[in-house]
């Protein structure tokens, strides 16, 4: 029998291309989302196929009437403009969502896959980080609601796991790009290119040394597909190891757009981290997974997204 696979925030930019992955390595799909960030269009194109869609909210009781084999806990606003303006729903996703999603993978006997973030390191006393790094977050501060809910969300996973004896894997993602992420998400990339192609100026908060790592969608999912299916139960960091600084950045956006725009500084927002990357030495070694997509390629790929989403 075919395995079947339940993604909340499976409509969302990471979750949509999860789910058309997972249905073309012959798993049969079933996403859930309140669409409160995520969109249907991500999704139309599965519809023909061994997909089923549920418009839920995962903060509520879930049920469904199939078996499953895994639960791939997505649901979350997932970029700083979308949590900062729902804090409330995000901290509720992070508890009562993981909480409803794991008693589900405890009812099912399903191998439950969380996706967590990079955020849990906060603005990073260390680089690279490592899954050992603690982390050094602000609770209070305007990002603590989504870093707090994923280190909630992280330990509540790591409970069901040592009480309940469920099969837990916990992804930590670290920043991920691609097609399907919103014209308004709010992210450097995204946004870079849009300013870029419009013509307008680029918008860069403080002098553009802080620094992040990119891995390109296709890369992410392929990795999360490894873990899921692996026998490793603790966190581990997902990403590209390769570090730009977001000047860099932006300047690379707007030679691949052939752009005349121009970069100005805005002031860097409340508690942004001033570098982020991963150590993926785990994920090499017990997932035997590393990124293959260049920054390079992958934004070409992405430009060519947005050219069409920014004509239509």
């Amino acid at each position: 029998m075919k395995k079947r696979v339940l993604i909340t925030g499976g409509s969302g930019f990471i979750g949509s291309h999860l789910a058309e992955y997972l249905l073309e390595q012959g798993f049969s799909v079933i996403c859930m989302d309140n669409l409160i960030t995520g969109a249907i269009e991500n999704i139309r194109h599965l519809y023909d196929k061994d997909f089923l869609f549920i418009h839920h909210n995962v903060t509520n009781y879930i049920f469904i009437d199939k078996e499953l084999d895994c639960i791939l806990h997505f649901a979350s606003p997932a970029s700083p403009r979308d949590y900062m303006e729902l804090p409330i729903q995000t901290l509720k996703v992070g508890s009562l969502g993981t909480h409803k999603a794991l008693g589900l993978a405890k009812n099912k006997s399903a191998t439950f896959l969380l996706a967590s973030t990079s955020e849990v390191y906060g603005d990073p006393l260390v680089s690279p980080q490592s899954e050992d790094y603690w982390g050094n977050v602000n609770p209070i501060g305007p990002r603590g609601v989504y870093d707090e809910a994923k280190r909630f969300a992280e330990a509540m996973t790591i409970a069901y796991h040592r009480i309940h004896k469920v099969d837990t894997k916990i992804a930590r993602i670290f920043n991920t790009f691609g097609p399907r992420m919103r014209i308004d998400d709010g992210r450097a990339i995204p946004t870079f290119i849009c300013q870029a192609l419009r013509g307008e100026e680029l918008t860069v908060f403080g002098d553009g040394s802080q620094t992040r790592s990119f891995c390109y969608i296709s890369d992410m999912v392929e990795g999360l597909y490894h873990l899921m299916l692996s026998d490793y139960n603790l966190p581990i960091n997902l990403g590209n190891p390769e570090e730009m600084t977001i000047l860099d950045i932006a300047n690379m956006i707007i030679k691949l757009t052939g752009s005349k725009s121009k970069i100005v500084h805005c002031p860097l927002p409340e508690n942004d981290p001033k570098v982020r990357q991963p150590d993926i030495s785990k994920a090499k070694k017990l997932l035997h997974w590393s990124p293959k997509v260049s920054i390079e390629e992958g934004l070409l790929k992405t430009v060519e997204y947005f050219k069409k989403k920014i004509a239509s």
